[in-house]
């Protein structure tokens, strides 16, 4: 596994987009990501920063399901 890398908001959610999220709202620096499943619907808030610290962007991934190599260097 490799290191994560720093990403901005605004490139997390261009992952998330690829994985079939799509944005819902945005009110204030937060960005809502959806994405509806069958019989769920996994809500993902993407603050909309220059820089995300790792432990955010760890919730992140793990909120989403997407896969961690996804977000790697």
């Amino acid at each position: 596994m490799g290191k994560l890398r720093v990403l901005s908001g605004k490139q997390v959610c261009s992952i998330l987009s690829q994985h079939g999220f799509v944005e819902v709202r945005q009110r204030g620096s937060h960005i809502v990501m959806q994405k509806h499943l069958p019989g769920t619907t996994i809500t993902v808030p993407v603050p909309n920063h220059s820089e995300l610290r790792i432990g955010t962007l760890q919730s992140i991934i793990r909120q989403s399901g997407v896969s961690k190599n996804e977000f790697e260097s």
